[in-house]
């Protein structure tokens, strides 16, 4: 792409007019109809002359040869970093937003009507993935025993969601042994998440293992991380598959097909939702997702994490169309992961 097109403010102006057209319309967008929506008047032959730059630069591209212009994966960045990226969202969206996520009854009810409001936003999929237990931020623990000797770990986390899993420990304890640590752990570690707690533990252990031997040690055993959670512990909650199959944009029932068949593996809806962590950017947006299926080239994800002290406890986001309503989803997203960093402080 020619880095001098887009240093031109009339260029800049007619590309994001074309974009806007087509994610309204999913029709090749003419000069005549950027004249008529131009606010600034301009003749059919500069529109077209612009539009002709802008293809010679990479940024749109013409299907057929009486067709207008599409815009490219390139025009959509753009878009995204100089548009979409400014947006607020509207009163509207975010008092619908609020109604529809108070309207759940449980927070794990929450976290299922997320990616419901999600999916409805983008015309996509949403997706809402919970921490694992590992980095659940812990408001209370219990350990009961079970008869065979496995214990079952309570544990309820920022937002009152309950979590649990069952562990077979490396020795034998009584409830009394579990009773007994839950208390110290919930009287010392409320609002650490299980991996910060376990390095305390074992930093508390090192400094004076006469008086918190058994104590830490316990605890260490029944808190391990390794043992309580991993991505096949996280839980993932998706919604708008159907209108994902029904979008006009994929035409080729083998595509489809393979991107639906991708949508149903958990791990690599995780692993495309994680490059929001490492991204310095409040939402991570990446166009174009080639390494999911065939049909990835005409895919968009805007995802962002949410966070509990300063620490990532999970992520929502969307897979979508590229045609997508970038400000709205991208300013849906961001408000609905402040949300839930803020249900994690308990706020």
């Amino acid at each position: 792409m020619s880095p001098t097109v887009l240093q031109q403010k009339r260029h800049q102006q007619i590309l994001t007019d074309v974009v806007r057209a087509y994610i309204e319309t999913g029709e090749p967008v003419s000069s005549r109809s950027i004249v008529h929506r131009h606010i600034e008047p301009l003749s059919s032959a500069t529109v077209r002359n612009v539009m002709a730059d802008l293809e010679d630069a990479g940024l749109l591209f013409q299907p057929h040869t009486s067709a207008g212009r599409v815009p490219t994966a390139a025009a959509y960045r753009f878009f995204v970093e100089q548009v979409a990226a400014q947006a607020t969202a509207s009163p509207a969206d975010l008092l619908w937003i609020r109604r529809e996520l108070a309207a759940a009854q449980t927070p794990e009810a929450v976290m299922e009507r997320a990616s419901h409001v999600l999916a409805a936003v983008s015309r996509g999929l949403g997706i809402f993935i919970a921490p694992p237990l590992a980095r659940s931020v812990v408001e209370h623990l219990r350990f009961l025993l079970l008869p065979d000797g496995r214990v079952l770990v309570i544990l309820v986390s920022g937002g009152g969601v309950t979590r649990d899993k069952l562990i077979r420990p490396e020795r034998p304890f009584q409830q009394e042994d579990l009773d007994r640590t839950s208390e110290y752990l919930n009287r010392h570690y409320i609002g650490w998440t299980l991996e910060a707690m376990r390095a305390d533990l074992r930093k508390q252990l090192e400094q004076d293992r006469e008086q918190y031997g058994q104590l830490a040690g316990t605890a260490l055993i029944l808190c391990d991380p390794s043992v309580l959670g991993d991505v096949a512990d996280r839980k993932i909650y998706v919604d708008g598959a159907a209108q994902m199959a029904a979008s006009p944009d994929f035409t080729d029932p083998q595509q489809l097909r393979e991107l639906l068949e991708a949508i149903e593996e958990k791990d690599r809806l995780i692993a495309l939702l994680s490059g929001c962590i490492e991204s310095p950017e409040p939402v991570h947006v990446e166009l174009g997702l080639d390494k999911i299926s065939n049909a990835g080239k005409h895919l968009a994800i805007v995802s962002a994490s949410y966070s509990s002290k300063d620490q990532v406890q999970g992520t929502l986001g969307i897979l979508a169309p590229m045609r997508m309503h970038y400000e709205r989803v991208i300013t849906a997203v961001a408000f609905m992961a402040q949300f839930f960093s803020e249900e994690q402080e308990g706020g």
